[in-house]
């Protein structure tokens, strides 16, 4: 450590940690824009085609297509199908690796970023709910679940390629939303506002409460089987600058939550903490993923992270998803939100893939020899 001096926020009071160890100055992962990219074939369905003739409703490296002019390459098997065959009903953007070379990423790092996956159409409509960008003048509705204000939400919620990487990092393909997609718009840090602790995220929320049995999963019982994945949508470009959440990337394998020194995030929910305590830390050995809007993160939810602290005058928006096996008790009961979905005239917009989809991820379904149950307040579901 080469700076020791302890600046002072706009309340006075000193701050503990070093200029170096404030936050901005973590390691800066850069993820760009891809310049290739590969395409989805999508038919009337919603399913992807694969082959001369096949089609599935999952994306791996079989319904990959590269682009050659007005038609499409098949990436596994080499096949043709002309740009303007009837079963193309939609083209969508693929990413920008094979999902097998994107899995042998997120398995060996604990984390992986997909660039600039999602369509800017989808961007632009959930910039328009949360209010930034060119609806920046506007106040975000907090009154009403995202999921129920744009059918982007919904089909953000059912990407295809972060799906299909979660049910195999996590070696299931029964996994839930473990609450119903949220915005985090976070405005430019004035000094003094409260900031976030470091934490792990659901189910394991290390690092979030102090009370005894707090920790929903013991440190002690963790390692290899995955209880949780943490998808977080760049809805703004994600930059240190910009408020960018902050990671320890790799301690998902440490089996416990971050170290107090740091400031968690049972310290920094108390109001005033930061007043007090000033920044938790932000120096070299937390890393920083920036990436362009439209990007995902996806991230073991045992990572120890923190939201960033925005230092532009624009407020950033992303997207949070918690996503869990179906055996693993939700954060808080989706039922609800899904049958008012169901039952408004934004589930139009999806198609029957995505409907499918929503339906799976949003309804934690028990199957036995009795039937099947929904877990939740709604008997008709």
């Amino acid at each position: 450590m080469t700076n020791t001096r302890l600046p002072s926020d706009k309340s006075g009071h000193a701050n503990p940690r070093a200029v170096d160890e404030l936050p901005g100055n973590e390691t800066v992962v850069a993820v760009p824009a891809p310049e290739h990219r590969f395409s989805l074939l999508c038919n009337a369905e919603g399913a992807f085609l694969t082959g001369a003739e096949g089609q599935q409703t999952h994306v791996d490296d079989e319904a990959l297509w590269e682009q050659e002019g007005s038609d499409f390459i098949h990436v596994c098997s080499g096949a043709k199908i002309a740009g303007s065959d009837a079963r193309i009903q939609q083209v969508m953007r693929g990413p920008h690796q094979r999902p097998s070379a994107l899995l042998d990423d997120f398995r060996r790092q604990g984390w992986v970023c997909l660039p600039a996956l999602l369509d800017p159409e989808l961007i632009r409509a959930i910039e328009q709910v949360a209010c930034v960008g060119t609806w920046s003048e506007q106040r975000y509705d907090r009154s009403l679940t995202p999921l129920l204000q744009d059918a982007a939400v919904a089909r953000i919620a059912v990407e295809p390629v972060s799906l299909w990487l979660m049910r195999q990092y996590m070696s299931t393909n029964a996994i839930r939303l473990a609450h119903s997609p949220s915005l985090a718009v976070l405005g430019q840090d004035d000094g003094e506002r409260d900031v976030q602790g470091w934490h792990s995220d659901f189910p394991y929320l290390w690092g979030i409460t102090r009370k005894v049995g707090g920790n929903r999963v013991p440190t002690q019982v963790s390692g290899d089987l995955v209880l949780g994945v943490q998808r977080n949508i760049c809805i703004s470009a994600f930059s240190s600058e910009f408020g960018a959440t902050a990671f320890k990337l790799g301690s998902h394998t440490r089996n416990e939550g971050p170290p107090e020194s740091w400031g968690i995030g049972a310290d920094y929910s108390t109001p005033g903490y930061r007043a007090e305590h000033g920044l938790p830390y932000g120096g070299v050995d937390a890393q920083v993923i920036e990436a362009p809007a439209g990007s995902i993160i996806l991230y073991d939810a045992r990572t120890w992270h923190r939201q960033g602290v925005n230092r532009l005058q624009a407020k950033r928006a992303a997207m949070l998803q918690a996503v869990t096996p179906m055996w693993v008790m939700p954060f808080s009961d989706t039922s609800a939100d899904y049958r008012a979905f169901k039952q408004s005239h934004l589930a139009q917009g999806l198609n029957p893939r995505e409907s499918a989809e929503l339906e799976e991820i949003l309804l934690h379904r028990v199957v036995g020899p009795a039937g099947s149950y929904v877990i939740g307040p709604q008997a008709d579901l």
